[in-house]
């Protein structure tokens, strides 16, 4: 039985982690425009954040992270509340795992990776907007497991995405009325 493979995300990725954060959080959360956008958010001269899990050549995880200074601070973001300044913080955009590979720790495993690469940024935490409304609340659950702090809930995180850009959120069967928790998970140091 083979191992699961963790290596940094490259450009020639694209199609997989595509597919694969589509399949799990709705048709266009991710397109060849963003994804290029994030890859090159993710990066800072040789440290890359962006991280992917295979076995047997099949995509089975990704984790999409913005470096300091690569993420917009917007109306969904309370600085005000955050423990560490925005410099001193990445921003965890997607996580995905294949429903038929959840449960084996490979969530975590792409954060920690993740978050091993941000410290050497000079990290201190890294700040998430978490799906409240994903199937059987999921992603809070996961989040809080790995020390996420609850900040704040912003509703309608995605709504504009849905009406601008076509992100079909699965929940709601279209047009996303989905709220998101602002949490930050502080780095060990």
């Amino acid at each position: 039985m083979s191992e699961v493979i963790y290596r940094q995300i490259t450009a020639a990725d694209e199609a997989a982690v595509i597919d694969l954060a589509n399949e799990v959080h709705g048709d266009n959360y991710l397109s060849p425009e963003s994804f290029q956008h994030y890859l090159q958010a993710g990066t800072v001269e040789d440290v890359q954040l962006n991280w992917l899990a295979l076995k047997d050549g099949q995509m089975l995880g990704v984790r999409l992270t913005l470096a300091p200074g690569q993420w917009p601070i917007d109306s969904f973001c309370t600085p005000s509340e955050w423990p560490f300044p925005a410099e001193e913080l990445c921003y965890f955009k997607c996580a995905a795992v294949s429903e038929k590979a959840r449960g084996l720790g490979i969530g975590k495993t792409l954060l920690q990776r993740s978050i091993d690469s941000a410290k050497e940024l000079g990290c201190k935490g890294g700040l998430a907007h978490i799906w409240m409304q994903s199937p059987k609340n999921s992603a809070y659950e996961y989040f809080t497991r790995c020390g996420g702090e609850m900040i704040k809930q912003h509703e309608k995180r995605w709504y504009k995405a849905s009406v601008e850009d076509g992100y079909y959120c699965p929940v709601c069967d279209g047009t996303c009325y989905c709220n998101a928790g602002e949490m930050l998970l502080k780095f060990d140091t």
